[in-house]
């Protein structure tokens, strides 16, 4: 139940659940060696994160928020919840995921904001 505090202004302290986000790879067949995970999301949002990050066993993707389906406010339908980043690296809306080998980005970064933004 970790607190999330988002550059936007707002922040949440809940119990997000989901599906470790290393398990989603691993189903949907992603190339794991590959360096890069960046997302693009309904607001027009996009960010990435590097691979080590998409498979740390606190990375998830999450649906819900305290047992119920994820808000609006929080990233419905589905949001990457990732404890070791800040939450500009952490995309709500998430509409595509692409595996890559070419460095993608980010909106915030592309700001001035450190790409790596965690631990």
């Amino acid at each position: 139940i970790p607190r999330h505090i988002c550059v936007e202004g707002w922040s949440a302290i809940g119990e997000w659940g989901g599906v470790p986000f290393r398990h989603f790879l691993t189903l949907i067949g992603a190339d794991m060696r590959a360096k890069y995970v960046s997302f693009r999301c309904m607001d027009d949002y996009y960010t990435s994160i590097d691979m080590a990050t998409a498979l740390h066993p606190q990375t998830l993707l999450t649906l819900t928020w305290n047992n119920q389906i994820l808000p609006k406010e929080y990233g419905y339908p589905m949001k990457l919840r990732i404890p070791t980043k800040l939450g500009y690296k952490n995309p709500k809306h998430v509409q595509v995921i692409e595996i890559t080998n070419h460095f993608p980005g980010g909106y915030w970064e592309d700001q001035g904001y450190n790409w790596f933004g965690g631990c």
